[in-house]
């Protein structure tokens, strides 16, 4: 029917209708009612496809849940023996090392009781050796204590000796004195001088007189000390070679004072001694300034040290105590006839107590023979029983008598 002219259009004219429009194809209602019918349709597959599919996950997601519930009910249940099994394991450990904890601290108080009794012991030894160590540090520092003084009083006398040295005149009194001494210790009274002057009008140090009328020997004991000390003093090389150098002129000059004064044809010897106080002066000396050596040989002087100085007045001393021999040759001879003498007395008189004792000697050996046969009857005697001894004293005959 249509209700827009108010007549009525027939049932099957009214699916013919179209109602919709695409490009050039116009569908009908009756075709726009099929498709909507079978599009209804399929959206209806479709939900019970979807309601199927739902009901079959929720099926197996419950299965899955009662699944997992039976397996953590198993699982609880695991777990429950195993907290069972696991306390009753821990209740045991637990009284095992309360038991052990026991025995551990009774066997830890007993080796404590021991160590501290051996600490004990140990603290009274080393306090012991402690207080011997201490006794004898105390000792010992007062050694050091002595010593140091004598360090210190040894101190000040090398500080005055260098304040000795450092003036020209002292040093030269210094080694004059040492020389002196060296000469006094090793020789007689009456064998040396100082000082004494000769027939040029000089004075050497020191005046040995030679036997057998032989010219004197001098000895100089003035060395030139103040460039050596400019040489040890020296912080440059350039100021130790100038020292050095001053050291040398002044030697060389000294060597020739000695050998124009002091080597007098006739009254004085042919060489003359230049003491040097020091040993380390005089190696220092033939090591490094062998030229100044070769120039004393040339003035027909010798240099001393003091070791030097002490072997040739021995020397001297030796030729001395010979000549001295010499000159009293003949009283020698008379000594040694009168000793000759009286060994020969000695001789005699040793002869004649020989003699005695040789005959009381003799008589000596003759005892202990007497003694040696006594002894040997005496043993036969005690060996024999005393039945046998009646015996042979009953039938020996009265007339027999025991010889020797």
């Amino acid at each position: 029917m249509d209700t827009l002219s108010g007549n009525a259009i027939p049932f099957d004219q009214l699916f013919a209708i179209p109602v919709l429009s695409a490009g050039d194809r116009v569908f009908s209602l009756g075709e726009v009612l099929v498709f909507a019918a079978a599009a209804i349709a399929i959206l209806f597959a479709l939900y019970l496809i979807s309601a199927w599919k739902s009901a079959n996950r929720r099926a197996a997601n419950e299965a899955a849940a009662l699944e997992r519930a039976r397996e953590a009910e198993a699982r609880m249940s695991e777990l429950v023996a195993t907290q069972n099994a696991l306390t009753g394991r821990m209740q045991a450990l637990g009284e095992s090392l309360a038991g052990r904890q026991s025995e551990l601290a009774k066997t830890v108080n007993d080796r404590l009781d021991t160590i501290s009794g051996r600490i004990g012991q140990s603290i009274n030894e080393t306090t012991k050796s402690t207080q011997e160590s201490l006794a004898k540090l105390q000792e010992r520092l007062a050694v050091i204590d002595t010593a140091q003084n004598n360090i210190t009083a040894l101190t000040g006398q090398v500080v005055e000796l260098q304040n000795i040295l450092a003036n020209k005149q002292t040093r030269g009194a210094f080694g004059e004195a040492r020389m002196q001494a060296i000469v006094q210790d090793g020789l007689p009274m009456g064998s040396y001088a100082f000082q004494e002057k000769l027939s040029n009008e000089t004075r050497p140090d020191c005046i040995i007189r030679m036997p057998n009328d032989a010219p004197d020997l001098v000895i100089d004991a003035k060395f030139p000390l103040e460039a050596w000390h400019a040489i040890r003093d020296s912080d440059t090389p350039e100021r130790a070679k100038i020292a050095a150098q001053q050291f040398r002129r002044d030697v060389e000059t000294h060597l020739k004072a000695i050998s124009e004064k002091y080597l007098l044809p006739g009254e004085t010897q042919d060489t003359a001694f230049m003491f040097v106080p020091s040993e380390s002066i005089f190696a220092e000396i033939h090591e490094k300034h062998e030229g100044l050596v070769q120039k004393a040989h040339k003035a027909r002087v010798l240099i001393v040290s003091p070791s030097l100085l002490m072997l040739s007045i021995q020397v001297i001393q030796s030729v001395l105590k010979d000549t001295r021999m010499r000159e009293q040759a003949h009283l020698i001879q008379g000594e040694v006839i009168r000793l000759t003498e009286d060994v020969s007395r000695l001789d005699d008189r040793v002869r004649k107590l020989d003699s005695h004792f040789r005959m009381a000697q003799k008589d000596v050996d003759q005892i202990l023979t007497s003694s040696e046969k006594v002894t040997k009857r005496g043993n036969k005697i005690s060996e024999l029983d005393f039945e046998q001894s009646e015996s042979i004293a009953k039938n020996r005959p009265q007339n027999v008598r025991l010889v020797e």
